[in-house]
């Protein structure tokens, strides 16, 4: 239609005008907001209001609102507080359909002078150390390494300079333990802990005053080390569930209140070294004693080693590991309310504090381990196979052998590309708790897949134990990274695109709050009038994009040669920046688009783990690629020679991992009619799939 003038009349086009979409990538940027206010329009038309206003769609919602009670599942408390901790980070732009590179401008980690000055001394001396090897063979660490971790400040890298810490970023940590674990896994894995997983975080958070006082300066000066006891013989991953270390509220013989707890804890790292535990257990307050000063639930409580009643037993063996790993147990043992994280007021608030800080552990130190073993790989086995020659030629020329290559190259970059820029927002006082779960599913597994690879072409020398083996440590500890804050398979299965979808899609989860309110009837009709809105304008965005992204692959840019710092390779080309920001806008609608139509399974979603696996694939894939655009693209990288052949090469794999993931929710979804309604919004022109990486 014309579009009306300011004076109300239509304003004619000129002659011989045509729409036309266009396909120059360096304006991707313009076309990407265009298409969104495009189908923003559509989704808000006068129409489009006026069909959700009427009559019949209160007609409509009436019935729908007690129909969706009833399907809906009930949320425990527990998974009410997960669903409320932590943050909402970049990955709402890949639920809202999508957003220009530009929006990450603003994430630029670099360290502080005072962090490289701690990264080319403490961190250089210590690893002059290190021998892995030796390590193991001993099962456990030198006294001098022990000594220089305490002295130096290693276990207080987090802990504010106040308290005699370092007062680090998330960023110097994660290059810190990514040094470390290059060199030696197991002290790579003691000094993350108490950094991630120790009461440090919790008491600068939560503590009291007069915790904060006891126990940073000692943490700090290495006096303390601490260690979080968590995992039980039946509670592993469902954490929350916690039969095995509970505590009931009862009064004291002068009339103060006090805890009654026993506990069995095991695969605690650091427990037959820590002297101080980070105990979570479950309260019960069966006479109502708490009198409304906190609550009963998950608790945590601050132990030191001479706590009476407290055990800290044997040494477990983690997969031939060195690094100290233990239980914790007690019976019968009495915790006064002092004890408590934050005091009295706090009790009942332990998952709270959990799933909000000990994500760290999850976002930035397992990712570092993993992003350090394989530069580790990558190094390594590089300069190995330039140097080992088979049949009078390196075996590098060898096209098998440049396979394995290429992958732990490719998985290394993205590694480390992801570990930057969640550290980057963390850093921004930002608290990713999805992208967190993404990058140690992601970090791990491609860890994993990266010290693989490198164990192919090593063959015999890396499977020959010895000081000169610099694989056998990453491949011993590579399960441990798979396993634990909550393993891989829970991780990908229910965790990442569950919390996601429940905390960044704009209306879902206020349309479930309607639910629980139980008598929200016109709460429910806005938001699912908000939820039909959106859904219609990722729709439209996704067949949109789909089609001129497809029409722009046809002369999509491929790695060119140009002279890099590195000498004669591809380097970083703008257009083939701009064409992959434009794969991703289309990814990331699709993916919007088929997450709204996979929320017609209402509750029962939670259940196909199968379905909620690959949108966490897909999901974790558009982050990633976002991530790995975002490092080339950075000033000082773009003339890196070699670089640009690696950005192709792994933006290629991710851009298909996600199209295949998206592919097969498709082709698997439980209610048939949706399919097809699946394959439109995610249309692309004949011939046009996203091929695998070439030759």
């Amino acid at each position: 239609q014309p579009r009306p003038s300011r004076v109300g009349r239509p304003e004619p086009r000129p002659p011989g005008h045509r729409r036309r979409l266009s396909t120059d990538t360096s304006r991707h940027t313009h076309t990407h907001v265009t298409m969104r206010a495009v189908a923003t329009r559509v989704a808000r038309s006068p129409a489009a209001r006026q069909l959700l206003r009427s009559p019949h769609s209160r007609t409509i919602f009436a019935p729908a609102y007690g129909l969706a009670k009833k399907m809906m599942p009930p949320i425990t408390a527990t998974e009410q507080a997960a669903l409320e901790s932590g943050g909402i980070s970049v990955e709402k732009h890949i639920f809202a359909g999508g957003a220009p590179l530009s929006a990450f401008d603003d994430y630029d980690p670099k360290l502080s002078e005072k962090e490289q000055a701690f990264m080319d001394k403490e961190v250089q001396e210590l690893c002059a150390m290190l021998d892995d090897h030796a390590i193991v063979e001993a099962r456990d660490l030198p006294k001098p390494v022990w000594d220089t971790l305490r002295s130096k400040g290693f276990f207080s890298l987090k802990i504010g300079e106040e308290w005699g810490g370092k007062g680090f970023s998330a960023y110097a940590v994660s290059k810190i333990l990514r040094k470390i674990q290059s060199i030696s896994p197991n002290c790579g894995a003691t000094v993350a802990v108490p950094n991630s997983l120790g009461p440090g975080e919790l008491l600068t958070s939560y503590g009291t005053p007069e915790q904060q006082a006891n126990y940073l300066p000692r943490l700090a000066n290495g006096e303390l080390i601490p260690c979080f006891a968590l995992t039980a013989p039946h509670s592993g991953s469902d954490a929350a569930s916690m039969h095995e270390a509970s505590g009931v509220v009862r009064k004291a013989a002068d009339g103060s209140l006090e805890i009654l707890a026993s506990f069995k804890k095991r695969y605690i790292t650091l427990a037959p070294v820590a002297g101080i535990v980070g105990l979570a257990f479950q309260l019960q307050d069966p006479q109502g004693l708490l009198a409304g000063t906190g609550t009963e639930g998950i608790t945590i409580a601050l132990l030191e080693r001479a706590h009476p009643g407290l055990r800290i037993g044997g040494r477990h063996d983690p997969a031939g590991n060195a690094f100290m790993n233990g239980t914790v147990e007690g019976t019968d043992v009495l915790i006064p309310m002092s004890a408590l994280l934050g005091g009295q007021k706090m009790a009942g608030s332990g998952w709270l504090f959990l799933m909000e800080q000990l994500s760290e552990g999850r976002g930035i130190s397992l990712p570092a381990g993993a992003t350090g073993g394989a530069a580790m790989a990558a190094v390594a086995v590089g300069a190995y196979s330039r140097l080992r020659t088979q049949f009078r030629v390196p075996i590098a020329e060898m096209g098998g052998v440049q396979e394995h290559l290429a992958r732990i190259a490719g998985n290394a970059l993205i590694c480390t590309a992801g570990s930057d820029l969640v550290a980057a927002l963390v850093d921004k006082h930002e608290s990713p708790s999805v992208l967190s779960a993404v990058m140690k599913q992601q970090a791990t597994d491609r860890g994993r897949q990266c010290v693989t690879d490198a164990m192919d072409v090593m063959a015999g020398a890396a499977i020959s134990r010895g000081p000169n083996n610099l694989l056998m440590g990453g491949y011993n500890m590579t399960p441990i990274g798979i396993t634990v804050e909550g393993a891989n398979t829970l991780t990908r299965s229910l965790i990442i695109f569950g919390q996601g979808v429940t905390r960044s899609h704009p209306h879902l989860y206020d349309t479930m709050k309607t639910l629980q309110a139980k008598d929200d009837a016109s709460g429910f009709n806005r938001e699912v009038t908000n939820m039909i809105r959106h859904a219609v304008s990722n729709s439209v965005s996704s067949v949109v994009r789909s089609v001129s992204s497809s029409v722009s692959s046809l002369s999509a840019p491929t790695a060119r040669l140009g002279r890099g710092k590195g000498g004669d390779e591809a380097v970083v080309d703008s257009a083939a920046v701009a064409h992959y920001e434009q794969q991703l806008s289309r990814l990331a609608a699709t993916f919007a688009a088929t997450t709204d139509l996979a929320l017609l399974l209402g509750g029962a979603l939670k259940r196909e783990e199968m379905i909620s696996g690959r949108l966490a694939d897909a999901l974790s894939s558009i982050y990633l690629g976002y991530a790995t655009l975002w490092w080339c693209a950075k000033p000082g990288r773009s003339d890196m020679g070699g670089l640009g052949t690696l950005m192709h090469y792994t933006m290629d794999g991710l851009l298909r991992d996600a199209q295949v993931a998206l592919d097969g929710v498709r082709s698997n979804f439980p209610i048939a009619p949706v399919r097809p309604a699946m394959a439109l919004v995610a249309a692309r022109a004949p011939g046009a799939p996203y091929p695998r990486p070439n030759d």
